[in-house]
């Protein structure tokens, strides 16, 4: 590098320790009021949004957006005293302006990070809020007035700096933390040297390897496009080279991905974004989680045993799997931190964000040395550097992302229109549960074909949770029947995220992959509605035994439907399994 590069690299890193010190000491400092803690986590985020890898113009229109955004949310931490007693209320043209310009900034700030289409929902959702009352007839508002309306969405907690905006400060950027620092060691490492010897030697062991790592990784990750490009990296090459064909290399490795959102102990985001959602503990949703999770990875192991019926897949030889000395060496990489988060949270009863610090800092120890334990401080400096600037690029990532959304359920909220949307999906759905959850499920495949998956759960379940809600679902339900198909659209055509980067990883057409995928994971689309159909699958922590049987009940209904998919030729005895499995699932 340059003089003048490894300068911008020294600040970026100088602020990325800014960010991450910020965030981490908001857990041990106690009570910070959310109208300075919420406007300095945004004021964090910004430069990073528009600045960090910019060049020429972009650069230019980032930095005049970085300092006015900057400077907003730094005036509205610093007067949140006077803002609170005025109620979401704006009292002159000066706060007027403000508002305006912090709304359009978010918009901005989202719109480059993840594209143009969750920005323009919001901006339709403001357009809406500002001129609903000259809509006729039901889904008409009111009115409000703009004032009002503007400071509740920017000075008050009921737009942008509302619960969202609180998950992402206080829970999401922490496991966002502790997942870069894990993935800037040997973790990455352990989790395939594990996969690897516990699957490793199975006939199709290479994807077998890929659906256990993918699994693991995936749950830190939150994201399925980062854990296909990460650990598609090292499994698609290793399936290729032993001559798994290209598409079901490409549709296991982006099934596999895609699940470790669904995969207890973390889930990515929107584990947490459902405990503020619900109400209900971290510890509930994980227990309800598992074992819908645990049957959509069987899914998979059946559908890739399946292949292998058809398909000479074969395991890892002998030599290139990892010795025990390796496994247990890497794997302390991940199991130290994850036994201190679990040990904070069951020993000593701490809350899962103040666990994640103490993880965090096992985490951060186990930077200084390697797999083959050594110690190296350029090699330490390089961990330090890449943990800190994947965390601030992520968390940077995921704010954006939540604080646009936060402007649309601002204006569900404010203007009625959640309520309405509620009622349109119920006389739609003629008061009937199923077709209710159909229409829902449709709604989560549009929205997440545009939007990340914790956005498309958040916007669905505002709109359609109080619906199924309403036919007769418990929230957990609800919640977690949305956030499973808010992940459909990372295998599912016409937009496939997941599908688009492991194609391209191996070179093979898309669709044919996605086809693949979607028989792999059939799992995606059935267990949802198997949780409705079986309330006690997510019902572990009440009634242990009648969880097991409803997952047993519908493990043998999953195995036909993919055996019946995947491993047959005759097409009459692919359809009697097929149907067999359903009427297993949602009759039996």
């Amino acid at each position: 590098m340059t003089e003048t590069e490894t300068r911008w690299d020294s600040l970026w890193v100088t602020f990325a320790v800014a960010l991450v010190v910020f965030h981490i000491g908001l857990i041990f400092w106690g009570l910070v009021p959310n109208l300075v803690s919420r406007p300095l986590h945004l004021a964090f985020v910004l430069p990073w949004i528009f600045l960090y890898g910019a060049r020429g113009w972009s650069w230019v229109s980032g930095a005049i957006l970085t300092a006015i955004g900057v400077s907003a949310c730094l005036w509205i931490a610093w007067n949140h005293d006077a803002l609170s007693d005025q109620y979401g209320f704006l009292e002159n043209n000066f706060q007027i302006a403000l508002a305006i310009v912090l709304l359009l900034i978010v918009l901005e700030a989202a719109r480059r990070a993840i594209g143009w289409p969750l920005p323009v929902v919001a901006a339709l959702a403001l357009l809406y809020a500002l001129y609903g009352q000259h809509i006729p007839g039901e889904f008409g508002h009111s009115g409000t007035p703009i004032k009002s309306f503007l400071g509740t969405m920017t000075i008050a907690e009921g737009g942008i700096w509302g619960t969202l905006t609180a998950v992402s400060v206080g829970v999401v950027a922490i496991f966002v933390i502790f997942g870069a620092v894990l993935n800037a060691g040997e973790a990455g490492q352990g989790f395939m040297n594990v996969a690897a010897a516990a699957a490793g030697r199975l006939k199709g062991g290479a994807a077998k390897v890929s659906v256990i790592s993918s699994a693991l990784f995936g749950s830190i990750s939150g994201s399925a496009s980062a854990n296909v490009a990460s650990t598609g990296a090292i499994t698609l090459p290793a399936m290729t080279s032993l001559g798994y064909p290209k598409r079901l290399a490409a549709a296991t490795e982006a099934v596999a991905s895609s699940g470790g959102q669904i995969m207890p102990p973390l889930m990515g985001a929107g584990a947490f974004v459902m405990v503020e959602l619900t109400g209900v503990p971290y510890t509930g949703i994980m227990a309800a989680a598992f074992l819908p999770a645990l049957l959509y990875f069987l899914a998979v192991w059946v559908g890739i045993n399946a292949y292998a019926s058809k398909t000479e897949l074969r395991g890892i030889a002998a030599e290139d799997r990892p010795g025990l000395r390796a496994v247990a060496i890497t794997s302390a990489f991940f199991l130290v931190p994850f036994g201190i988060l679990l040990w904070g949270m069951f020993g000593l009863r701490v809350t899962p964000q103040y666990a994640a610090c103490l993880a965090i800092f096992a985490g951060a120890l186990l930077l200084f040395t390697d797999r083959n334990l050594r110690i190296s401080l350029p090699d330490t400096l390089r961990r330090y550097r890449l943990a800190l600037l994947t965390a601030a690029r992520q968390v940077s990532l995921i704010a954006a992302i939540i604080v646009c959304a936060s402007i649309i359920i601002g204006v569900l909220s404010i203007t009625g229109l959640g309520v309405k949307i509620t009622s349109l999906i119920l006389s739609g759905a003629g008061g009937q549960l199923w077709p209710a959850l159909l229409l829902t499920a449709l709604a989560c495949l549009i929205l997440g074909m545009e939007v990340p998956t914790t956005a498309a759960y958040v916007i669905c379940v505002s709109v359609a949770g109080p619906a199924l809600i309403q036919l007769g679902l418990e929230p957990l339900q609800a919640h977690l029947f949305v956030f499973w198909f808010a992940l459909l659209s990372t295998i599912t055509p016409p937009v496939c995220g997941a599908v688009f980067i492991a194609s391209g990883m191996v070179q093979e057409n898309w669709l044919k992959v996605a086809l693949t995928a979607m028989a792999l994971g059939v799992g995606l689309y059935i267990i949802p509605l198997g949780m409705i159909a079986n309330p006690a699958l997510i019902a572990f922590a009440e009634t242990p035994g009648l969880s097991l049987l409803a997952f047993i009940q519908v493990a043998i209904g999953l195995a036909l439907v993919s055996r019946g998919l995947i491993g047959q030729h005759n097409a009459w005895l692919r359809a009697v399994l097929v149907a067999s499995g359903l009427l297993i699932v949602f009759v039996l």
